[in-house]
Formats: structure tokens, sequence, C-alpha cells
């Protein structure tokens, strides 16, 4: 597995996701406020979730899809809670607070 993508927690508690090919590198370039704009303002910033894909092209589909969900999402999959991911994702299309469905 050459590429990854990764979430990143921000000391203000939100999530930032991205994707590289050298995953130690990248985390580093993080916490030394060089990584991206949106953490270099949210530093400290920990990894709390990684996956490796053999293609570039099937680690950016992974993190523009993770981009898309809800924090709640994003923290059961971080868990491994696949259930719960499941439901939560059944549950915004019939959830009016979700404002969609």
């Amino acid at each position: 597995m050459s590429f990854w993508v990764y979430i990143l927690h921000c000391n203000d508690g939100s999530y930032y996701t991205g994707h590289t090919d050298d995953l130690e590198k990248r985390i580093a370039e993080h916490e030394a406020g060089e990584g991206a704009v949106y953490t270099s303002t949210r530093l400290p910033v920990r990894l709390e979730f990684s996956q490796g894909f053999s293609s570039r092209d099937e680690a950016l589909a992974c993190e523009r899809q993770i981009k898309g969900w809800s924090r709640k999402k994003k923290e059961a999959m971080m868990r491994g809670d696949w259930g719960e991911v499941s439901r939560v994702a059944r549950g915004r299309s019939s959830d009016p607070s979700t404002g969609s469905g």
C-alpha cells in the first residue's frame, strides 16, 4: 500500500481528512504547521485514522467520500463500528433534522 487516507483530530475538536503517498512525512508536516492552512491554525493535531490503498485514485475517492460524511459517521468509522456507520447513513435520509430526505 503506497497511498493513504487519514483523519486528524484538531485541537479545536474538528476533523481534517486528507490523502498522501507518505503518511509519516505528511503527519509531521501537519504537526509542524506546514501541512495545510486549516490544520496550521488548529494545532496540535493527532492522527485518529488511516487506511492504505494501492492507488492515488482510490485514496482520493475515499477522501472525498469521507469528507461528505457527518461527524457521527466519521467517528463510527474511526471506531470500526460499521453497523453504526450503516445506521447513521440510513438515518440521514429519513431524519428531518439533517435537512435531507
